[in-house]
């Protein structure tokens, strides 16, 4: 928020209810105008998100309201809710206003961007051009990321999904050098306060923003940290020309912290209890992750799918505006499959032999062909046994199980949790790789021997 030249008084409490501010005012200031009050000194912001008649206005408090009270004086800031931007923002951990977390002085801020905009203009956007490669042997082949697209991380508590986003941003970041913004919505300080020793240890923080909006605080903070992160990640593209990978953990946070705000500004909940405006403010953030001529955001999401339901409305907003599905799967981690990529379930829009080339199309259809037939076959195999199977079956089932375990591998950013080396594969190993499988070329070779390896180069050797 920047601060205004001389601060004006807008009117005076009414009411406080938890986060929720009612002002009266002589002239109601607009929507998402940032607001602040101040009990004992320190400045409690407000964002307006309600017009409650000509001289009433409901606003969600960012900060904790303790000391907010009837007829206390609301000032004015001038403009909506902004955060301080600059190139010294790299290596930085802060919180939804661009304050610092990492006890360090503020950086040097050379610009204010609002957190509430609209995307960028549709001439100047750009599509997707390529496949970046991640080094993760079952992604890269089955559900690669695209440079400039959107990718969502499916799955229910406990199956790797913010395992998998950390590896996914170590990877990027080693491989590609680029710039990454990380936004933990509703994150547990513990967790937060480990991904931010994780990348320093691993030498990537200098190109790195993070923004924490942890899971103590007001709704309001919650359901804006997403777009802080956002914002961080358009100055990069815009103004320092960066390539930027924005994470974001978790999406589903943020549609949780929406229904909150909705709940508590009064207004009748819609399907499942979700809030009328669920696909509209989904659609706020989603719609300006894109990529423009001066660079391109390549987001990758954790979702949290409630009860393992892929139908839950919210689950269904977000992943109506994806590229990329990658669907983590509680059968599969219960197997010892890490990471618990359900191969059959997640997708890409980009699966298409004109953009992936014929011989990656062809290699990954394969092998999600025997990936099938052995999932078809699994209860006969269960009931009446293998020798039951034809020998044309029996065959595709060997080889899929190793293929199954050819595609686990160990994580470099839990390598000191497992004690097995951390691998990067790049996708043209990985296609030789399984060619051979599916050619019969270790036919011979016991399942054991595929199973949290990197390539079969390496297990070879």
């Amino acid at each position: 928020m920047s601060s205004p030249a001389a601060p004006r008084q807008i009117g005076t409490i009414e009411a406080v209810q938890g986060p929720v501010v009612d002002i009266v005012c002589d002239h109601p200031p607009p929507l998402h105008r940032a607001l602040y009050a101040q009990p004992n000194g320190e400045p409690c912001l407000l964002e307006v998100f309600r017009e409650l008649g000509e001289r009433h206005v409901r606003a969600i408090a960012l900060h904790r309201t303790a000391g907010l009270a009837r007829g206390l004086a609301v000032m004015d800031s001038g403009g909506p809710l902004e955060i301080p931007v600059g190139p010294q923002c790299l290596g930085r951990l802060l919180d939804v206003f661009g304050a610092p977390l990492d006890g360090e002085a503020p950086f040097e801020a050379t610009d204010h961007r609002p957190l509430v905009a609209p995307p960028g203009p549709l001439s100047e956007a750009r599509a997707a051009e390529s496949v970046l490669e991640t080094g993760i042997k079952v992604i890269d082949l089955l559900c690669p990321f695209v440079r400039g697209g959107k990718t969502g991380l499916f799955g229910g508590a406990g199956v790797g999904k913010t395992v998998l986003i950390t590896e996914f941003m170590n990877a990027v970041i080693q491989l590609h050098a680029g710039v990454s913004v990380f936004a933990g919505i509703g994150e547990r300080i513990r967790e937060g306060h480990e991904l931010w020793h994780d990348m320093r240890e691993a030498g990537v923080m200098p190109r790195t923003v993070m923004v924490f909006g942890q899971m103590d605080e007001s709704p309001g903070v919650r359901f804006r940290v997403g777009l802080t992160g956002l914002a961080y990640a358009e100055y990069l593209r815009d103004t320092v020309g960066k390539d930027v990978l924005l994470l974001i953990d978790n999406v589903f946070r943020f549609v949780q912290a929406g229904s909150e705000i909705s709940g508590l500004l009064g207004r009748m909940p819609a399907t499942v209890g979700y809030q009328p405006t669920l696909l509209s403010e989904v659609a706020e953030l989603e719609e300006r992750i894109s990529s423009t001529t001066a660079g391109s955001i390549t987001s990758v999401q954790a979702v949290y799918v409630p009860a393992d339901d892929m139908t839950d409305p919210a689950v269904s907003a977000i992943f109506s505006h994806l590229d990329t599905m990658v669907v983590l799967s509680r059968n599969q981690a219960a197997k010892g499959i890490y990471p618990a990529v359900d191969p059959l379930k997640s997708s890409s829009k980009m699966m298409d032999r004109h953009f992936l080339g014929e011989r990656h199309y062809r290699v990954a259809e394969t092998v999600r062909e025997h990936l099938a037939r052995y999932h078809e076959l699994e209860d006969i195999i269960a009931m009446l046994g293998i020798e039951s199977l034809s020998e044309v079956d029996r065959r595709i089932v060997a080889r899929a199980r190793r293929l199954q375990r050819y595609l686990t591998q160990p994580f470099h950013v839990v390598a000191q949790h497992t004690g097995i080396a951390g691998t990067s594969v790049p996708l043209a190993q990985t296609l030789d790789d399984c060619e051979a499988f599916l050619r019969g070329d270790y036919d011979q070779l016991a399942e054991a021997d595929c199973y949290m390896r990197g390539s079969m180069q390496e297990s070879r050797e």
